[in-house]
């Protein structure tokens, strides 16, 4: 795969699939700008190069409809003021009434070197999602070259992500060549021990997870409920020798929703030892206030040991930006399924499509 310093963009048309995929409220409103914030480093190369740059993104699950709360006026809002006010870059942000057509492909002709167009929700157009050809078509017509800065949707065949790759030259942006550097680090050679801490739920879109890091990992630590699930459902893995359950809970009305204070002991003597961790999924149901101490004692564990430390998921990414421990991490992933299905060892489709190309 082509990274993105590998190509001539001064004056070029760059059409970047990014993933600002944003948290939003009731009212649409952004709740977390982190998927924005990480685009940034393609974005301030592309501008420092020269180029002219088209972002894309989808925004929800508007299933191919036009939805006012999911428009992209908020993501355009956000991304200017972080490039003014963080960044101190002062540039045109354009977003465009919608993302392909002869009036968005005429926008994209008459930018200028620097200038920045955003295109509408890509998901406003059901042919997205079904990888349609000829919405692929469509929209590489905006661009000469196609950078993928959204490992976030990487495991999706989706238009944007292998469709688009068909029509034009491309290959990867900062932040996807960063998430493959790190989380490479877990799958070979990691330094010993390692650590995995798998929380959450649903164990079977996990149990490749669990398997895959088995492999280098010296202990899989898991939550309750996805011990739980794996006991209700006699699951078999490779190295079951190497999962660790927890020893105790916090019970209520029958239910563990929180990890106990010998398991907390227990985790955390692992993880003190540990050279090398990776963590997803909160250990309680972090939502209730009564319910965070396990997770944020197993997290506090995590910073303060002197390992390689990863995270991934939603739900911990919130987490640690809501505790402050986020800047804490050496990296922490922006991909929740496409990182999980990375670190499961699958092939990504978009990867794959920028691969075929080489």
């Amino acid at each position: 795969m082509k990274t993105l310093k590998e190509f001539n963009v001064t004056k070029k048309r760059v059409l970047v699939r990014v993933d600002f995929n944003v948290p939003l409220d009731d009212q649409g409103n952004i709740l977390d700008d982190f998927r924005i914030k990480e685009a940034i480093p393609t974005i301030k190369y592309l501008l420092a190069k020269k180029a002219k740059i088209i972002l894309m993104s989808h925004l929800g699950e508007p299933g191919g409809e036009i939805v006012p709360n999911l428009t992209m006026d908020r993501v355009q809002k956000k991304l200017i003021e972080l490039l003014e006010l963080v960044e101190h870059i002062d540039v045109s942000v354009t977003k465009t009434p919608d993302c392909i057509g002869y009036e968005i492909e005429k926008y994209s002709f008459g930018l200028a070197p620097n200038e920045i167009l955003l295109l509408e929700n890509l998901r406003f157009h059901k042919e997205e999602t079904e990888n349609n050809q000829e919405f692929a078509k469509s929209l590489s017509r905006l661009g000469d070259i196609y950078i993928n800065d959204a490992f976030g949707v990487c495991h999706r065949a989706h238009a944007s992500i292998v469709g688009v790759p068909a029509f034009l030259e491309g290959g990867i942006g900062f932040l996807v060549e960063k998430e493959i550097k790190n989380l490479q680090v877990l799958l070979q050679n990691p330094k010993k021990p390692m650590i995995a801490i798998i929380g959450g739920k649903k164990v079977e879109t996990k149990a490749r997870l669990i398997n895959k890091l088995s492999e280098n990992a010296d202990f899989i630590l898991v939550g309750d409920l996805i011990k739980g699930e794996i006991e209700a459902k006699n699951m078999l893995f490779k190295y079951p020798e190497k999962i660790i359950g927890p020893v105790d809970a916090v019970i209520y009305e029958g239910k563990a929703p929180d990890i106990g204070p010998k398991t907390i002991e227990l985790f955390k003597d692992k993880i003190k030892k540990a050279k090398t961790i990776f963590w997803n999924g909160p250990l309680g149901f972090v939502e209730k206030e009564e319910y965070v101490k396990g997770t944020l004692e197993i997290a506090k564990a995590i910073t303060k040991a002197r390992a390689f430390r990863v995270a991934g998921g939603g739900e911990t990414v919130e987490f640690l930006i809501k505790t402050g421990l986020f800047s804490k991490f050496n990296h922490v992933s922006t991909g929740g399924g496409a990182m999980l299905a990375y670190l499961s060892g699958e092939e990504l489709p978009g990867l794959e499509a920028l691969r075929q190309k080489d």
